[in-house]
């Protein structure tokens, strides 16, 4: 099993950053939320090694939420759970905080989130088709075109291309290096843009290509 390194923060915005060759860096600066350990699994009591972890703070949290952080001594009102593989169960304990300082500079991650929303959209924007004709008469200037089959199928086919919602989804953008990183302020600087809006949870992880 590997390690699967996990934290929750939140993207704050994107800025610049020079290195030391004095090249310029986009870099989207997250915010690391407040990650306690609340459980511990083992092999013998669950069948695998991981660790659980709460965050996002609220002002209620509901009996089982309450009871399950009072085992682990959180004396926060956390009511969001996440966690991930390791066999390193050792070097965790109940209550640790996860900081930004246990992904190193220049260390790979992949940064998982949902994109923001854009609402119902055609097909031009939505998948970039080319539209029709901008000749004066035509009626199919931004029009997708024929959907279906007349005489093969007679219906429309799974996933086909057509007008709908767009953005709202989960997507991951694997490989970003870590710039740098302030565990005084919660704060880690990655390479690149990021998926979501600002304020939005992000989730770092350890990249699934580094071996």
């Amino acid at each position: 099993m590997q390690d699967r390194l996990l934290i929750v923060g939140k993207k704050i915005g994107m800025t610049q950053l020079f290195d030391e060759n004095n090249r310029l860096l986009p870099v989207t600066v997250i915010s690391a939320e407040p990650c306690r350990v609340s459980q511990i699994k083992t092999l013998e009591k669950d069948g695998y090694t991981a660790v659980q972890f709460a965050y996002q703070q609220k002002n209620h949290a509901n009996k089982a939420q309450e009871g399950h952080l009072k085992k682990a001594n959180i004396e926060e009102t956390l009511c969001s759970f996440k966690e991930f593989t390791t066999d390193a169960i050792d070097q965790f304990t109940l209550g640790q905080d996860l900081n930004v300082d246990l992904f190193p500079e220049g260390q790979l991650v992949d940064v998982v989130a949902t994109t923001k929303g854009k609402g119902f959209q055609g097909v031009v924007r939505r998948w970039e088709f080319g539209g029709g004709r901008a000749t004066h008469g035509s009626m199919s200037h931004r029009r997708g075109g024929g959907y279906g089959h007349f005489r093969r199928m007679g219906h429309i086919i799974k996933n086909q291309k057509m007008p709908g919602h767009m953005g709202l989804i989960r997507a991951t953008v694997q490989n970003l290096a870590v710039v740098k990183v302030d565990p005084e302020k919660r704060l880690i600087l990655v390479k690149g843009s990021v998926p979501g809006a600002k304020g939005s949870f992000v989730m770092i992880r350890k990249s699934k290509s580094v071996r």
